[in-house]
């Protein structure tokens, strides 16, 4: 058994996606040969959460506490330099198969009534190459008797080019179609407030722009949409690729890789990640999702070549 966990491969239309079972991970995604997402090896333990599915939250918790139901909870702290609970309970689950074709696989887990989540819910993936790209959807299903609180988004970080070095980030162009962010403190990146990108001109990217030194690690809302679709674009002088979800995804998370303890992973791809909800939703209720008993919400988006 491969450090990831095992692997599936679909492919179609030129693209080719390898996926790992533990935590339902993106691990490789090309079109035509070429990388669309920074990808690491079958038998590497993943880093971080490198393409890994996020539920029943993505992004923070903060300090790991939360209300819901009129109970109090207390959930373990898995990013212990900030004191926050970080991206969901599945990211290091193990994901059986549910189907496995050429061109799609569902995977399938249970989270189980625990400590600081005491729901059972489980949680399917499905991954479906088509001409347009590779569309992830996540189904939330609550097996309990009680809601639950829930929001769920992906991980990957986006490549527009071959990446030839650290800091690829700095010189490819992005888009970004919202026009406000969530400002954070610079310590522990707790929310602040959802402040105009007007205010903040070096996170408004409305326009294509290159991201050049900037630093993110914000949530973004307010999407302009065409046809109910919201589209982030990165590309380089002769590539790109493209993240496009529908109106389940309320907000985005951008983050530049910023690892400089590490320099071989240093701006080397761009994380895109649609989510259901903001940041700490369990507390501020930004888009959270209360999946009622034998209910189940799904949320979908797509990675495709530019």
């Amino acid at each position: 058994m491969p450090r990831s966990g095992r692997r599936i491969r679909i492919a179609g239309h030129g693209y080719e996606a390898d996926i790992a079972s533990i935590g339902a991970t993106l691990r490789a995604l090309r079109f035509e040969g070429r990388d669309l997402v920074v990808p690491f090896g079958a038998d590497e333990v993943r880093p971080g959460y490198r393409g890994a599915t996020l539920a029943p939250w993505p992004n923070r918790v903060v300090d790991g506490r939360y209300a819901f139901g009129g109970e109090e909870h207390r959930l373990p702290l898995t990013e212990p330099d900030r004191g926050h609970a970080l991206h969901g309970l599945v990211a290091w689950a193990e994901f059986t198969d549910v189907v496995v074709e050429p061109d799609r696989v569902v995977l399938a887990t249970t989270i189980v009534p625990q400590h600081g989540y005491p729901f059972r819910v489980e949680v399917d993936v499905e991954y479906r190459i088509g001409s347009d790209g590779l569309t992830q959807t996540v189904t939330g299903r609550n097996l309990g008797t009680d809601p639950a609180p829930w929001g769920t988004g992906p991980h990957p970080y986006l490549v527009a080019e071959p990446i030839e070095g650290p800091r690829a980030v700095d010189d490819w162009t992005l888009t970004i179609p919202a026009a406000s962010v969530l400002t954070v403190t610079p310590d522990r990146l707790s929310p602040i407030a959802v402040e105009p990108v007007d205010a903040h001109e070096e996170w408004d990217f409305r326009s294509p722009r290159r991201i050049g030194a900037t630093f993110i690690d914000h949530a973004f809302t307010d999407l302009s949409r065409t046809g109910g679709a919201a589209t982030v674009e990165l590309r380089g002088p002769v590539g790109g690729v493209g993240v496009t979800w529908g109106e389940a995804c309320p907000w985005v998370q951008i983050h530049t890789a910023d690892t400089p303890a590490q320099p071989e992973s240093h701006r080397i791809g761009l994380a895109v990640e649609p989510m259901t909800c903001a940041p700490d939703a369990f507390n501020s209720g930004a888009g959270l999702v209360s999946i009622a008993p034998g209910t189940e919400h799904a949320a979908s988006w797509r990675i495709h070549r530019l």
